[in-house]
């Protein structure tokens, strides 16, 4: 889905600070946003979760390995690709649109899910020991934990972009 009209994507792509985005045209802003923050939460989350589990298999005799995790981002998992397919189903068609006013209450949603997506983060943080591994942990459970802290980074960004830049503007219009 590119709904990228008046800006070619490598133009806004080589440089991503925020500033570059409320300058953008929301088309190519929506398609930043799927094609970058969407497409890699698709992938990683369930490599993410076979990862958790695998760590939960072989060492839940462990005091610090972060039993419930893998439950948790399974519950992540579904709540986040609930969340985008209805961003690029019914919102981000509407903010093409340029639909304006109208999309108040739909946008509200979405916040409000972006903040049960960040209580979602935090409780991976107290699971994990604020994604530090033991000392003793292996190459699984060491890449789980980066796997989770670049996961976090990226899903930060994008709910800033929404949030801050996409949505303000598209009430704006």
């Amino acid at each position: 889905m590119t709904y990228t009209t008046a800006l070619a994507d490598h133009e806004v792509a080589e440089a991503d600070p925020a500033n570059v985005w409320e300058l953008a045209p929301l088309p190519a802003l929506v398609d930043h946003i799927v094609d970058r923050y969407h497409s890699r939460l698709r992938e990683a989350l369930p490599t993410l979760v076979q990862m958790a589990q695998r760590v939960e298999e072989h060492h839940h005799e462990q005091v610090s390995c972060p039993v419930g995790l893998a439950r948790l981002l399974e519950h992540v998992q579904q709540s986040v690709f609930e969340h985008l397919e209805k961003e690029e189903v019914i919102l981000f068609p509407a903010v093409v649109r340029r639909s304006g006013a109208r999309l108040k209450a739909p946008v509200y949603v979405m916040e409000l899910e972006h903040e049960h997506h960040k209580g979602d983060l935090l409780r991976i943080r107290a699971l994990t020991n604020d994604l530090t591994p033991p000392a003793d942990a292996c190459t699984t459970w060491r890449a789980l934990y980066a796997g989770l802290a670049e996961m976090e980074r990226e899903l930060m960004e994008h709910i800033h972009l929404e949030n801050n830049i996409l949505f303000r503007r598209a009430l704006a219009v």
